[in-house]
C-alpha cells in the first residue's frame, strides 16, 4: 500500500491527500528513496514507446498565424494573419536561435538536460522528497518531457494538474522521444512551440513582438527576460525579473543592474507594433489571401518595384501634405502578359490605412476617360485627328436647366485640331464629341473596356459623362488604358499567376484607332496649350499619358503606358475632402514620372510603329504644317484646313427638345437646320438619312423621338454633330 502511494507521490500527488502523514513519519526517508528507485525506474525503463510524430512531420505540420504573400520570384512581400487563436511566426532552426537564449531557457527548465535520456531521475527524486516533507514541490518536467506533452493532445492538462495515468505516459514518451530525435532537435521544437506570453507561441514570436528582433539577434538580457516567462507566461514583470536575475546569477553572468527590471517592465506596456515581414503588400496580400490559409502564396509583382513604388508615393503626398493631400495609390502592369508588378496604397493615417484599398476604391474619373471618346469616334469615323473643334462657350439643355462646361483654365482657344483637344485635354470639345459619338455608344464602350458598375442609362450622366463624371477604380482605369497599349484588345489583369481559364481577350477599339489615341497622348507640342513644353508627363523615352482631375479636385490622376507597362496614380483623400490647388501635373503625374523612368532606366525605346493600311499625308492650318495621320477613307479632300472656316451646326442647339403643338398647322411647325462656315460639299444627315445640302436652310417636319443631325462630308466623315428630341402632342410635359 505504501509502495503505491509512494508511486502516486512521485508522479505529483500529495501524500497527505491519501492519509498518510502519520504513516509517513515512521518510515525512514532512506528508505522511502531505495523504494521509490527499486519500484519507479525499472518500471519507467521498461515502458513501452509511444507513437509519437517524428521530427520532419512535427516541423511539416507546423502552421504560422501569418500567411506570407511571395513576389514573382519567391521573397517575402508581406505576412497576413489569418489565425486568431495563436501568434506564431516561421519555424525557427536551432542554429538560428541565440545562444544565450538557449543556454537560459536550458537552465531554467532543465538543467542536466544533455546528460539525461528524456528523465531525469535525480530531480524526479528531489520532487517525490519535497512531497512527503511538505515542502513546495520543484518540478522535475524535463524539456523532453514538456515537449512530447505538447505533441500528444492525450498528455495534456486541461485542469492544471495531469492524471496519474497521464503522467506515466509522459515518462514513457519523453524516453521515446529521446531514443528517435537529437538533443538539438529536441531542444529546436520545444523553442518553436512553447508559449512565452499571451498568445506568443514560438521563440521567432516573442522575439519579434516582445523585443523587435529575430531569435539570433536576442542578447543574454533579453535571453533571461524569455526563459523566466515560459515558467509563468503571464506573471507581473516584476516577478519576471525577480526570476530573471536568479536565473542570471544561477548561470554565473555578470550582473545586469536595472535592466532586466527595466526590459521587464516593457512587459507591462504590451507588445511592440508588429511590422510584417516585409510589410510591402498589405492590400495586395488581402486581396490574394482569403480565409485561413497555411501555404505561402507567390503573386506577380516585383518586390524591388514595390518598394519603390510604395517609397515614392509616400514621399510625394508627403510634400503635398500642406496641400490637404493625405492618400495615394499605385498600380503597375505589364501589357503583354497583363501581370501586376507593383500594387500600393498609402495613407499618411496609418490607423486607417489598412481598412480602405486605394487601388479598387471608387473614385470620380475626370478627364481620364476622354481617351476613349476620341478612340471611339476614329472608329467610328466620325473625326480625324486633324478635324476641326469648336472651343468656345456652349450651352447644352439638359433636365435640370442648362449644361455650360468650362476648361480647366476657364479660358477658350477658338478653334483646334482633335489632337491638340484631346493632347491638351480641353473640355468643351471633348463634349462636342460626345454629343457626335452618343452617350449611350460611349457607355457600351465604357463597359467594353471593364468599367462595370456604370449607370444604365446615359441620361444620368448628361454630356458631364464625356468630363469623367463615373466613379471608377484605379485597376479598371489602368487596364483601359493597357487596352490602347494593346492595339485596342482587352484581356484581364492577374495579380496572381495565372492557373485557370480566364475571360478570353476581346477588341474593343481597332488597331488604328488605338495608334492615333496613343500619337495624340505622346505628342509633346499638341499638349502645349494646357501643360507647357516642360512637365513631367514628357519623357525620354516615348510614352502616352493623360491625366485628369475631378469635380472639386477631389481626386487627381495620371495614367500612362510605354511599349512594356502601363502605371496609373491616383492621389487624393479617401474621405472626399478637396485638395488645395492641385493641379494634373503637380498631383499624381510627378509619382508616374518616378516609377516610369525606374521601370525604363537605360531603355530608350522608340514609338510603336503604325499599324498596316494608316496613310499620312501634310496638312496645313494657317501658318502652322505637318504631317498627320488617317484612317484610310477618313483623308480630307483638301490638305489646308482654316480653322476659322470650319463648319458648324448654329440650330437646332444640342441638347434642345422640341414639342408638336396639335393646333398648330403642320407646315408651320417646321425645324430649319442651320450652319456657319465652309459647309461647301457638306450635307445634312439625320438619323442616317441625307435631307440636303449643308449650304441651304433645311426645312424639316418633325416627327416625335430622339434624333441625331450631322454634317458630313462625301466620304462619310462627320464635321459636326447634335442630339435633339421632339415630343408628340400625346406627351406630358416634363
Amino acid at each position: 500500500m505504501f509502495r503505491i502511494s509512494v508511486i502516486r507521490i512521485c508522479f505529483g500527488f500529495r501524500y497527505s491527500d491519501f492519509g498518510f502523514t502519520r504513516m509517513a513519519s515512521r518510515f525512514s526517508w532512506k528508505s522511502v528513496r531505495l523504494t521509490v528507485a527499486a519500484w519507479v525506474v525499472p518500471l519507467i525503463a521498461a515502458g513501452v514507446a509511444l507513437a509519437l510524430p517524428p521530427y520532419d512531420g512535427v516541423r511539416s505540420a507546423y502552421r504560422p498565424s501569418e500567411t506570407l504573400l511571395l513576389d514573382r520570384d519567391g521573397a517575402v512581400l508581406h505576412a497576413l494573419r489569418t489565425d486568431r487563436s495563436v501568434r506564431r511566426l516561421a519555424w525557427t532552426p536551432i542554429d538560428a536561435i541565440s545562444s544565450a537564449l538557449r543556454q537560459a531557457v536550458v537552465r531554467a527548465e532543465d538543467q542536466r538536460f544533455y546528460d539525461h535520456h528524456g528523465v531525469d531521475y535525480p530531480a524526479l527524486m528531489a520532487a517525490v522528497w519535497d512531497n512527503l516533507v511538505g515542502r513546495r514541490t520543484r518540478g522535475a518536467s524535463t524539456i523532453s518531457m514538456q515537449l512530447a506533452a505538447m505533441l500528444d493532445p492525450g498528455l495534456q492538462a486541461p485542469g492544471g494538474r495531469r492524471s496519474l495515468r497521464q503522467k506515466w505516459r509522459q515518462l514513457q514518451a519523453a524516453l521515446s522521444l529521446e531514443r528517435d530525435w537529437s538533443k538539438d532537435r529536441i531542444l529546436e521544437a520545444y523553442l518553436n512551440l512553447v508559449f512565452f506570453r499571451g498568445e506568443l507561441q514560438g521563440v521567432s514570436a516573442a522575439a519579434r513582438i516582445l523585443f523587435d528582433k529575430s531569435p539570433h539577434g536576442l542578447d543574454s538580457r533579453e535571453g533571461l527576460i524569455l526563459a523566466a516567462l515560459i515558467r509563468s507566461p503571464n506573471a507581473a514583470p516584476a516577478d519576471i525579473a525577480r526570476r530573471a536575475d536568479f536565473l542570471n546569477r544561477a548561470l554565473g553572468w555578470p550582473p545586469t543592474g536595472n535592466d532586466l527590471s527595466a526590459l521587464a517592465g516593457r512587459l507591462s506596456h504590451g507588445a511592440n507594433p508588429f511590422q510584417p515581414y516585409g510589410g510591402l503588400a498589405p492590400h495586395a496580400a488581402r486581396r490574394l489571401i482569403r480565409g485561413r490559409s497555411s501555404e505561402p502564396v507567390r503573386s506577380t509583382l516585383d518586390a524591388g518595384l514595390q518598394r519603390f513604388a510604395a517609397e515614392r508615393l509616400a514621399h510625394h503626398l508627403g510634400l503635398l501634405q500642406a496641400q490637404n493631400v493625405r492618400e495615394g495609390a499605385v498600380l503597375v502592369v505589364e501589357n503583354r502578359t497583363g501581370e501586376i508588378r507593383a500594387y500600393a496604397s498609402y495613407t499618411n493615417d496609418p490607423a486607417h490605412g489598412r481598412f480602405v484599398d486605394g487601388v479598387v476604391a471608387k473614385r470620380q474619373a475626370g478627364s481620364t476617360l476622354k481617351p476613349f471618346l476620341y478612340a471611339l469616334a476614329f472608329d467610328r469615323r466620325i473625326l480625324t485627328a486633324a478635324s476641326l473643334l469648336e472651343d468656345s462657350p456652349l450651352d447644352l439643355a439638359v433636365t435640370s436647366g442648362i449644361y455650360q462646361p468650362q476648361n480647366y483654365d476657364r479660358g477658350f482657344q477658338g478653334t483646334v485640331t482633335a489632337r491638340t483637344a484631346l493632347a491638351s485635354s480641353m473640355n468643351i470639345p471633348a463634349v462636342r464629341v460626345l454629343e457626335m459619338a452618343g452617350i449611350e455608344s460611349f457607355l457600351r464602350v465604357l463597359r467594353e473596356l471593364g468599367l462595370g458598375e456604370l449607370a444604365e442609362s446615359g441620361d444620368f450622366y448628361g454630356p458631364s459623362l464625356a468630363l469623367g463624371t463615373a466613379d471608377i477604380t484605379l485597376w479598371e482605369l489602368v487596364n483601359a488604358y493597357r487596352t490602347l497599349a494593346n492595339d485596342g484588345t482587352w484581356s484581364e489583369m492577374v495579380l496572381a499567376p495565372r492557373t485557370g481559364v480566364s475571360d478570353p481577350p476581346r477588341r474593343v477599339f481597332s488597331p488604328a484607332a488605338a495608334f492615333l489615341v496613343s500619337d495624340i497622348l505622346s505628342d509633346r507640342e499638341a499638349r502645349y496649350l494646357t501643360f507647357g513644353l516642360e512637365n513631367p508627363l514628357a519623357t525620354r523615352f516615348w510614352t502616352a499619358v493623360k491625366t485628369g482631375t475631378s469635380k472639386d479636385l477631389r481626386d487627381n490622376w495620371c495614367v500612362g503606358y510605354s511599349q512594356r507597362y502601363t502605371v496609373g496614380v491616383w492621389v487624393g483623400n479617401f474621405a472626399g475632402e478637396s485638395m488645395w490647388d492641385v493641379s494634373g501635373v503637380t498631383g499624381a503625374a510627378p509619382v508616374w514620372l518616378d516609377i516610369m523612368s525606374r521601370l525604363h532606366h537605360g531603355d530608350a525605346r522608340s514609338a510603336p510603329d503604325p499599324p498596316q493600311g494608316l496613310t499620312r499625308c501634310s496638312i496645313h492650318s494657317g501658318s502652322e504644317r505637318r504631317q498627320e495621320w488617317f484612317i484610310p477613307g477618313t483623308e480630307p479632300d483638301m490638305i489646308s484646313l482654316e480653322g476659322s472656316a470650319a463648319a458648324r451646326i448654329v440650330y437646332p442647339p444640342a441638347g434642345a427638345v422640341f414639342a408638336i403643338d396639335p393646333d398648330i398647322p403642320p407646315s408651320r411647325q417646321r425645324i430649319f437646320f442651320t450652319a456657319r462656315g465652309r459647309c461647301e460639299g457638306l450635307h445634312w444627315i439625320l438619323d442616317g438619312q441625307s435631307v440636303g445640302a449643308a449650304a441651304e436652310s433645311a426645312g424639316w417636319m418633325p416627327n416625335a423621338g430622339r434624333h441625331f443631325l450631322s454634317l458630313s462630308d462625301v466620304h462619310g466623315t462627320v464635321v459636326d454633330a447634335v442630339r435633339f428630341r421632339v415630343r408628340g402632342p400625346a406627351e406630358k410635359t416634363e
